[in-house]
């Protein structure tokens, strides 16, 4: 499980490779697609990336370009499902919430079915 700001690093490199097994990406490439009110740094981006690197969703070579540092980053099998998997935990949980709000009703019929056998 993808902790917040993983999950928007992560979200933040698949619309950067665009579909692509691959991309290169400047950390300014980066913080320019993640939210401004989560205050990220480069120096934070870089940690991020090695952990998601760990995890096992792409692999990062580190290089630069004109003096400007870069991120060459190929997609693993895990990363390619990124998208899949994250839109599988919403369904879950919208049926998690769901299957309470049955609950909650079914337990108010039958608490208004005893009230009116036994009330």
């Amino acid at each position: 499980m993808l902790s917040k700001n993983e999950n928007c690093v992560m979200s933040a490199v698949y619309s950067l490779c665009d579909g692509t097994e691959g991309c290169l990406v400047s950390p300014v490439d980066i913080l320019s697609v993640l939210p401004a009110k989560k205050k990220f740094t480069p120096e934070k981006i870089d940690g991020i990336l090695n952990d998601l690197k760990n995890d096992g969703y792409f692999d990062l070579i580190i290089s630069e370009r004109k003096g400007e540092k870069m991120y060459v980053i190929n997609l693993k099998e895990n990363g390619f499902a990124y998208k899949r998997a994250a839109l599988q935990r919403q369904r879950d949980i919208a049926f998690r919430i769901m299957l309470a709000f049955i609950g909650a009703a079914a337990t108010f019929i039958f608490g208004l079915i005893l009230k009116g056998i036994f009330g």
